[in-house]
């Protein structure tokens, strides 16, 4: 027996809500989202941390990861752990030119404050096009209005990577890699490129560090390969795959269900990336995401291992 949620209606690129089953509730008993959206932000939001908490407890889930492109979200996490009781909130640092990019002093102090997970630029990344005033003015994400503003008044740093001319991980990369080790932090890619995220993933892995995940690997700015996913997971990352990225029309149900068959479970986490005002409420967005994997062929047990047993191992 399958029920639609009334609230669940379409997204941004008018996608129909997936009827959500029991079976796909019981999915997420005790799962985390390790990517939200959610308010306060510069961006508007559909729902603010401390209504996202209420909204997980009431459906069983456990806890999130608190994203924002722009400021460090530990402390915010701090609050809503304490405000409602049963749900587990963690903060994060993007490391775009709004904290100084790649800066060891922001992220030391994140590290210090408790910020569980660490993306790499996302808005900033020299990888990322959406939003330069000379790429394609359609589909915009939401903060690539942000950024055409920055630069029409003339706040436009160059774009960051990781690399230096020759290729190769620069210095300042490494000590971001080695701080996020010492606070047992989440690599996160962000919205690099390919290229990138393979020299990131093999260096932070030779340098020891523990807990990598590939950012949303379908994301268009990434739109990693199924084989390319495969390699990752086996140098040691985590693949994580996001709802929005299906949900809005920007890659093919397909191609996530055959990525995840190819890379198995055992390496992927599922996340929303989820808090637009135009897309579903987080939860039932995230329910509508373990309902397409059932109904691709999934097992309870194997989604139960992409949203509760993988980014608990992570967030730990």
């Amino acid at each position: 027996m399958t029920a639609t949620s009334p609230s669940a209606g379409e997204g941004a690129a008018g996608a129909k809500a997936t009827p959500v089953s029991d079976a796909a509730w019981k999915c997420l008993q005790g799962a985390y989202d390790l990517q939200v959206h959610v308010a306060p932000d510069v961006i508007e939001r559909r729902v603010d941390d401390l209504d996202l908490a209420k909204e997980f407890l009431g459906h069983g889930l456990k806890g999130f990861v608190l994203k924002s492109h722009y400021f460090p979200t530990a402390e915010r996490a701090k609050v809503v752990t304490k405000a409602v009781p049963g749900i587990a909130a963690f903060g994060a640092i993007t490391l775009n030119h709004s904290v100084g990019g790649l800066n060891p002093v922001a992220l030391e102090l994140a590290g210090r404050s408790g910020c569980k997970i660490v993306w790499f630029p996302t808005v900033d990344a020299q990888n990322e096009t959406a939003g330069r005033l000379d790429g394609p003015n359609v589909k915009l994400p939401f903060w690539a209005k942000i950024q055409r503003e920055l630069a029409a008044e003339g706040i436009a740093p160059p774009p960051l990577t990781v690399l230096d001319s020759e290729g190769k991980i620069t210095e300042v990369t490494r000590r971001c890699i080695e701080l996020i080790s010492r606070h047992n932090m989440i690599l996160a890619t962000g919205h690099l490129g390919r290229i990138e995220i393979f020299e990131l993933v093999k260096t932070a892995r030779e340098m020891g560090t523990k807990k990598v995940l590939v950012t949303h690997a379908e994301f268009p700015s990434q739109n990693l390969t199924a084989d390319e996913q495969k390699h990752l997971a086996e140098m040691g990352a985590f693949i994580e795959h996001c709802f929005t990225t299906m949900h809005t029309g920007k890659a093919p149900w397909d191609a996530v269900l055959e990525a995840v068959r190819v890379v198995g479970p055992e390496r992927c986490v599922l996340s929303t990336d989820l808090g637009q005002t135009i897309n579903p409420p987080v939860a039932e967005g995230f329910a509508m995401f373990a309902q397409k994997m059932l109904d691709g062929g999934f097992s309870v047990d194997d989604i139960r291992r992409m949203t509760v047993t993988n980014p608990a191992a992570l967030v730990q």
